[in-house]
């Protein structure tokens, strides 16, 4: 319950934006995208829709959602803009991140599978769908692909990842997470594969922090160390 109230009053301060820049013709609203079915990813769906008449496009769990894309299919978004749909399943079955191309411009929105120097739990799924989550599929990205994660977690990730594995890229994790507020959009694939120990499965000190050495293994047992961390 408490989680929906959230997504409610989040939605009430929304909308009066919404309204304002759709009607001054600064955005036009073309659909909804759902990285995955939880309450605070797509428990407005309903409420969005009883305002704007609009395609919700989302894993098959998604609240309202109106089309799943398959795994590696495109579609645009405003005049020019390519996404990329990526099904990652594991946190949730139905977890998709999206790849958005604009010229030159690359971006990943990660929803909860992949974080700034974490990943996210694995509530439907296993180590091994995790892992080809981050280090198959997300780490084919080209690596200047900013990461947009959709929550701010990295203070508590880094905090995590400096046990694990002291290198310089994870300590200047720590001092950029220690100077701001957010780090959504300041990193890319290029730097989770530095600095993210869930990205890391085959370096000697993340596997010597496990006690493993098979990729799958060292997956495993990093989320279970983060879990009661």
């Amino acid at each position: 319950m408490q989680d929906k109230q959230k997504i409610l009053t989040d939605f009430e301060r929304v909308l009066p934006v919404l309204k304002q820049k759709t009607e001054s013709g600064d955005i036009k609203l073309q659909s909804i995208i759902n990285t995955h079915h939880h309450h605070d990813h797509a428990g407005g769906n309903g409420e969005i829709l009883k305002h704007y008449k609009l395609p919700i496009i989302g894993g098959k769990d998604c609240a309202h959602r109106t089309e799943t894309p398959s795994h590696n299919s495109t579609f645009t978004v405003g005049d020019s803009i390519k996404v990329t749909a990526l099904h990652t399943p594991c946190h949730t079955q139905d977890s998709i991140c999206y790849l958005f191309e604009d010229g030159s411009d690359k971006a990943v929105f990660t929803g909860d599978t992949l974080f700034i120097g974490g990943c996210g739990r694995f509530f439907e799924g296993t180590a091994e769908e995790m892992h080809k989550a981050l280090n198959e599929t997300l780490a084919a990205l080209p690596d200047d692909t900013k990461v947009y994660p959709g929550h701010e977690y990295t203070k508590g990730n880094v905090k995590f990842g400096i046990k694990v594995m002291q290198s310089e890229p994870i300590k200047k994790l720590q001092s950029f997470a220690e100077k701001h507020k957010e780090t959504q959009g300041k990193f890319t694939i290029g730097d989770e594969k530095l600095h993210n120990v869930f990205m890391r499965l085959d370096d000697p000190a993340v596997q010597k922090a496990t006690g493993k050495s098979k990729p799958v293994d060292v997956m495993a047992a990093l989320r279970e160390m983060k879990n009661n961390s």
